[in-house]
């Protein structure tokens, strides 16, 4: 085995959000690294669909619907992955949602509550609870899906912007404070990238091609350009790197 090592052999990964996008990207990056990959989000059918095909690639993947927002629900989740596969060494919070565009001035309370729910409230939780399971087995690695909107607040997107600048700081947080465990805490934040959360950015022609015209790249990210990224922090190639966020937007100006 070479010196930088990308395998996640052995390993058990969890991907909250795991269902499509990015998600799905990464988790099949983790299954092609060798790793056994448990899929979570609401709606179990999807879920299903990535499990086979983690299966497929000669791995073991497990669908388990579950709902980051509501802290029984993540707690089930918890124990039926340690019932299965006894550990996570690997966690993946990229459940995200935006439910509100438009002026912060006219935003109903709802719209602040759930989005902050969901981006950061889901994540903090699920971390917390596989974060005292890694703490027992000696280490792991968990992997925050933020946003250049945690950066520089999006068009319309305020209030999703103040979720992910939090989480950008919570996972600072915990990566200091988890470091003595063994337990290395990063981020990404991606740019425009063509899934069904960030539609509204680029599915309308016009919109998608003043959003190219930023890019250095001069094309909008796909989800397999954020998964090579996540399976960098995952693996012990970035076994030195903790507390950080790396953007990935193609080189905006």
């Amino acid at each position: 085995m070479g010196i930088v090592n990308f395998s996640l052999e052995g390993k058990v990964a969890l991907v909250a959000g795991g269902s499509r996008g990015i998600g799905r990207a990464s988790a099949l990056a983790f299954a092609e690294a060798g790793a056994d990959v448990v899929v979570s989000s609401r709606k179990l059918p999807d879920l299903e669909v990535v499990a086979e095909e983690i299966r497929a690639r000669g791995r073991k993947g497990l669908a388990i619907a579950s709902h980051i927002a509501k802290i029984e629900e993540s707690k089930d989740l918890v124990e039926k992955v340690k019932a299965e596969f006894g550990r996570i060494d690997i966690l993946m919070n990229n459940a995200g949602t935006n439910p509100y565009y438009g002026p912060i001035i006219d935003a109903e309370e709802w719209a602040w509550d759930t989005t902050m729910n969901v981006n950061l409230k889901g994540p903090f939780m699920l971390s917390q609870l596989v974060a005292r399971m890694m703490r027992e087995q000696g280490g792991g690695c968990i992997i925050n899906t933020a946003s250049v909107g945690g950066f520089r607040p999006g068009e319309g997107q305020s209030i999703y912007s103040v979720t992910k600048a939090a989480l950008i700081m919570l996972t600072k947080a915990m990566a200091k404070e988890w470091g003595q465990y063994n337990i290395r805490v990063n981020a990404i934040a991606p740019g425009v990238i063509k899934t069904r959360l960030s539609e509204a950015l680029w599915k309308e022609p016009a919109v998608g091609e003043a959003a190219t015209r930023r890019i250095a790249l001069g094309r909008l990210g796909e989800a397999e350009d954020v998964a090579g990224t996540v399976l960098y922090l995952a693996s012990d190639a970035a076994s030195y790197i903790t507390g950080e966020t790396i953007i990935i937007d193609g080189g905006v100006a």
